[in-house]
């Protein structure tokens, strides 16, 4: 006589699929971005840049604010690989320095005008009619502007100088205007589904809507647009330290030493040729990295189920 066995419960079929969608979803932008080999390459380059920049102060001698008793602009050599400055600084010492406070900038830039644009985008497109025309006509004047002049003007004004916070803090006041006109499209398009309205008729708050329901579903092409910033937020530190707007002395940024060694291209090119080198390289692995999370983050792509 067969023994019977005892019947097994069904799983729920819906938060089976639930959450192997989810994982499928995620394992599936993680291979593409992992496929693409620019963006790999770009990842891999970026990260060594980092470790230049934060650890190798740790490690070299010479610190970007130490006068050498050498004479004004020696050339590369084995002591200093880069050579020193006509005021008597270690080239490399500066490039890691500078380069240092550029990412903090950039970095500092992308948070913060990635979470000010999300919101203002996401509330104008969940809201609409009235609300959403006032609120883009604001990120229009932000449009309008050009954006160099006026983050210009108000770091002339700054007194004492500006620190490269206060440099960030300018920059993003301007730049997460781009943002939200992205996620107010993507909102437009999201605060009709059918999980948008199960919340409202639950009686869940706009803000909690907002924040809880719609911003995570319009994460990919908000990851998309922060990297972007990033390289937006370097060329604009770049251009106002060049214009001596930027970061001020006794404290350097790839954009300063730029602007210090335009006169001396041709004659002391180890002045000029690694900080605009440097500048090049990252705003290239910032791109390449955007491109390569805007091709993995695509919702055009068909998800696969296995």
């Amino acid at each position: 006589m067969s023994e019977k066995k005892a019947p097994v419960a069904p799983r729920s079929a819906d938060a089976e699929s639930v959450g192997g969608a989810e994982r499928t979803q995620f394992q599936m932008i993680v291979s593409r971005f992992l496929r693409h080999r620019a963006a790999m390459i770009s990842l891999a380059v970026l990260v060594v840049i980092v470790l230049f920049t934060f650890v190798g102060p740790l490690l070299w001698r010479w610190d970007h604010t130490v006068h050498l008793e050498v004479p004004p602009s020696v050339p590369p050599n084995p002591d200093h690989p880069l050579g020193t400055t006509t005021a008597g600084h270690d080239v490399l010492g500066q490039l890691m320095r500078g380069t240092q406070q550029t990412l903090k900038v950039a970095f500092t830039v992308s948070v913060l005008g990635t979470v000010i644009g999300s919101l203002w985008g996401a509330t104008a497109g969940y809201y609409g009619g009235r609300v959403d025309g006032l609120m883009m006509r604001v990120v229009d004047v932000f449009l309008i502007v050009p954006l160099l002049v006026m983050v210009a003007a108000i770091a002339g004004n700054v007194r004492g100088g500006t620190t490269w916070y206060a440099v960030a803090l300018i920059i993003s006041f301007f730049a997460w205007a781009q943002i939200a006109r992205v996620v107010r499209g993507v909102v437009l398009s999201l605060r009709e589904q059918e999980y948008v309205e199960a919340a409202r008729a639950s009686g869940a708050s706009p803000g909690w809507i907002i924040v809880r329901h719609l911003l995570p579903n319009a994460a990919g092409p908000i990851i998309v647009a922060a990297t972007l910033l990033i390289a937006v937020a370097i060329l604009l530190e770049a251009g106002m330290s060049f214009l001596q707007f930027g970061i001020q002395p006794p404290d350097i940024s790839l954009g300063q030493m730029i602007s210090d060694a335009r006169t001396a291209v041709s004659t002391r090119p180890w002045l000029f040729y690694p900080p605009g080198l440097m500048l090049l390289a990252i705003c290239l692995t910032i791109n390449f990295i955007g491109d390569g999370l805007r091709d993995a983050l695509d919702p055009r792509q068909s998800m696969v189920r296995r």
